[in-house]
């Protein structure tokens, strides 16, 4: 299975809040990576979701580091496995099952939507 992490990001330069989310799911040699503003309710309305350039997977090991270049601190907030297949083209919709989300309290699994650059949380059927 292959693996996604939700990392908290304080202090990055380009982050006038000074935190945010990156999700990123693994994704061959790197992981494709996304910016949300704050955690998604469950069945909730739809986040932004700003794409971000791939990320090293060494960040779906770590639970706390700076981040390289002087851009602020990251924190892991969950992570675990998700089920799915990722599009190759980077515009089109996916929905991945994940996994690991018992922590924040989600039942297991949770489907991820990433559409039109919004992501949603739902719960499985």
């Amino acid at each position: 299975m292959l693996r996604y992490v939700v990392l908290e990001h304080t202090g990055a330069p380009d982050d006038p809040r000074g935190c945010h989310l990156d999700l990123l799911l693994e994704d061959g040699k790197h992981c494709r990576t996304w910016r949300l503003d704050h955690w998604p309710q469950l069945d909730g309305d739809a986040l932004t979701a700003t794409p971000l350039p791939p990320h090293r997977l060494v960040w779906l090991e770590r639970q706390s580091a700076a981040v390289s270049g002087g851009r602020g601190w990251a924190r892991r907030l969950a992570g675990g496995h998700y089920a799915g297949e990722l599009p190759t083209d980077l515009n089109t919709p996916l929905e991945v099952a994940l996994s690991g989300l018992g922590v924040r309290g989600l039942p297991e699994p949770v489907l991820l939507r990433i559409k039109d650059g919004h992501c949603r949380l739902c719960s499985c059927p």
